[in-house]
């Protein structure tokens, strides 16, 4: 199985999980309107899903150790498919609840199971492909959302749509595994011993810290972008379900995009930069002054922070890629624990912030936390440049660096 073939395959299998999620982030205001969800309940329902996969993450090492990297990617990634067409059908708040736990543990673990995929073929490539690999994610997401948006406007329900949504993305999610090697994406054979999850710490728990604020600024856009259209502009279902789109397509192109420009500039500055432009986005919409202002608010935040967390996963994957996808999955585990953890904290966070004041003060707090990034972006900068002429796309990072102990 040549390289390119293997990166064809998953770069698909980023575009089914970016998918699913897309689907179901444009429909968030469909399954809100029908259990009559206020901003402060649909903040609680939007932050189970974190809880679900902060939870198992830590244990996806395990997981890829016992079936193997591809089996495990397999029965994973299915599982979030068909669990996308649950969360329609629950009659209350507290179903609701439960479905987006379980939801979110499946989303977890198979975006460990793909990344730490990703990272050994990147590892194995000798070049950056990370950002890209996320690019997929956020085409998938762009796509689904634009099938969201027709399926809204011809009036299809949230249940029906999600259901046949789930079966395509199964069958399509199945077909490209299928396409992976049985070992490692890196051609590596797993080791005998079950690795162990260890908490990040050093310099690794900094450039974690940096991905928090990042995932913050990606979970306000993809879960409340939608909700903000038509509860503060007052805008139609379309157009609401289309600004998702939006902010999805330009964080789709910033990750297309940001190997090469990581190569020309180097990790730091590029998100540095993409965090001043976010910002800029985040502040344009807590003004909330017009509809087209507020669309083009979304679409800066999206690609302000697209390459901050494929970044730190490269970083984090490359610590165990010699070791086999296990281990990269642990070190991905790590960092992602406290990265998602914006995803555990930003539903609830912006709900409660706008139930206290309103939507518009939640995205200025949106906008404290990705100016933050601007100043401590620096720490993904690689600990040694490499020499003149030498393409530095993956810079070589001692273990000690990154995962101390």
């Amino acid at each position: 199985m040549t390289l390119r073939r293997q990166r064809r395959a998953i770069a698909a299998v980023f575009a089914v999980h970016g998918a699913v999620m897309g689907t179901f982030a444009a429909r968030i205001p469909s399954i809100a309107e029908h259990l009559h969800l206020d901003a402060g309940a649909l903040g609680l329902a939007l932050f189970m899903p974190a809880v679900g996969s902060m939870a198992i993450m830590p244990f996806t090492g395990r997981a890829i150790h016992r079936l193997g990297p591809r089996a495990a990617l397999r029965v994973l990634l299915g599982a979030y498919c068909v669990l996308l067409a649950v969360p329609p059908l629950m009659a209350s708040l507290a179903l609701l609840c439960v479905s987006m736990v379980v939801l979110g543990a499946a989303a977890g673990t198979s975006d460990v199971a793909m990344n730490a995929q990703g990272s050994a073929l990147e590892h194995r490539m000798g070049t950056s492909i990370m950002s890209s690999l996320h690019g997929m994610w956020s085409i998938g997401g762009f796509v689904a959302a634009a099938i969201a948006t027709v399926a809204t406007r011809f009036d299809v329900r949230a249940p029906a749509h999600l259901a046949a949504m789930a079966v395509a993305l199964l069958v399509a999610g199945q077909l490209v595994v299928r396409m992976l090697p049985a070992v490692g994406a890196g051609g590596v054979e797993e080791p005998v011993e079950r690795p162990r999850f260890r908490f990040p710490v050093g310099i690794v728990l900094v450039i974690a810290l940096v991905g928090f604020c990042a995932v913050f600024g990606e979970v306000a856009g993809s879960d409340w972008s939608a909700v903000y259209m038509r509860t503060v502009m007052h805008s139609g279902a379309a157009t609401a379900a289309a600004t998702y789109g939006v902010f999805a397509g330009l964080m789709a192109f910033g990750r297309l995009t940001g190997d090469r420009v990581v190569r020309r500039f180097g990790a730091a500055v590029t998100v540095r930069l993409g965090a001043f432009i976010g910002t800029v986005g985040a502040v344009l919409v807590a003004l909330a002054v017009a509809t087209p202002v507020t669309i083009i608010g979304f679409a800066l935040v999206g690609i302000g922070v697209a390459t901050v967390v494929p970044l730190a996963f490269a970083a984090a994957g490359r610590i165990g890629a010699e070791s086999g996808s296990a281990a990269a999955g642990n070190a991905i585990a790590g960092v992602a624990t406290i990265a998602y953890g914006a995803g555990l904290a930003a539903p609830g966070v912006i709900g409660g912030i706008a139930g206290l004041t309103s939507l518009p003060w939640s995205f200025v707090f949106v906008a404290t936390l990705i100016v933050i990034i601007v100043f401590a972006g620096r720490a993904l900068a690689p600990r040694a440049a490499a020499p003149a002429g030498q393409e530095a796309a993956v810079p070589k990072v001692a273990v000690a660096d990154v995962w101390p102990g």
